[in-house]
């Protein structure tokens, strides 16, 4: 086998994970209570619930022939230090009370996916940034890639 050399071009992507913790209602200011109760269902609950979120956020590019890398790893850990604080204002905290983004947008895994994903993008170079994979339970994923 032969390893990759000057001339050939090969892509890899490389993920990170961050998780937080939050609380949330699933309501829409759009539908009427009943509505939002058939809609939802118990994730309506005017108390709220929560979720442990696993947040897995990769980065896509060409390998480096030279240094035989997508992203200088301390270039990622950097990146992964500002996604710490995209996270801090929604670790531990009501997302539709705390979090301004989601005064009057459903603060489903979505729409989560959405906010990380725009604020992240202001600090990855154009077109690194490939996925914000959302993990609300393990059984419910969003995967979004800025479409």
């Amino acid at each position: 086998m032969r390893a990759a050399g000057p001339g050939c071009r090969r892509r890899a992507r490389v993920s990170r994970v961050v998780s937080f913790s939050a609380t949330h209602r699933l309501h829409s200011q759009y539908l009427s209570d009943e509505e939002n109760l058939k809609l939802f269902g118990k994730c309506n609950n005017p108390n709220g619930h929560g979720h442990n979120y696993k947040v897995v956020v990769t980065v896509d590019g060409e390998i480096d022939p030279v240094t035989g890398m997508v992203i200088n790893l301390t270039d990622l850990k950097g990146y992964m230090e500002v996604m710490a604080s995209i996270m801090k204002p929604l670790d531990h905290k009501n997302l539709d009370l705390d979090v301004p983004y989601f005064a009057d947008i459903v603060s489903t895994t979505e729409n989560v996916a959405v906010y990380i994903w725009e604020n992240l993008q202001k600090f990855i170079p154009v077109g690194l940034l490939y996925r914000v994979k959302v993990y609300e339970t393990d059984n419910n994923i969003v995967v979004y890639k800025g479409e």
